[in-house]
């Protein structure tokens, strides 16, 4: 199973990066109706739920801190969900990580025991 995530960096307060996850077409198979999402982990904190999809559901799921800046999007192939993220701030400092696991028509799993594969991370720092 891979899941390669991409597109952080360095930026300042109140830019926009974009990051990217893709899968390959055999990941992407593992499950008929999968849930993919993005997580993030400060120094010293756990990793929490920042946005993510389940192919049952039509609506993402956007952590409050994130609402109304990000916004993640998935292509129907199943082998890729991006994340924009805008109006970045340093309490968004942290590594993402994409992640991938069953899903459902009923909700979008928020915590990290709700998916069972995961990317390498990337860094994101946003000085203030």
């Amino acid at each position: 199973v891979q899941l390669q995530a991409s597109g952080g960096g360095l930026v300042q307060a109140g830019d926009s990066l974009r990051l990217s996850c893709t899968t390959s077409e055999r990941t992407a198979g593992i499950y008929a109706m999968p849930a993919m999402g993005w997580f993030r982990q400060a120094p010293g904190k756990e990793r929490e739920f920042v946005a993510g999809f389940s192919w049952g559901i039509s609506r993402p799921s956007y952590a409050d801190s994130v609402k109304g800046r990000f916004t993640i999007s998935r292509d129907s192939a199943k082998v890729r969900v991006d994340l924009e993220m805008n109006r970045l701030g340093p309490d968004d400092t942290a590594v993402y990580y994409c992640a991938l696991g069953p899903g459902s028509v009923v909700q979008i799993g928020t915590t990290p025991r709700s998916y069972a594969y995961w990317g390498q991370g990337t860094q994101v720092t946003v000085s203030s």
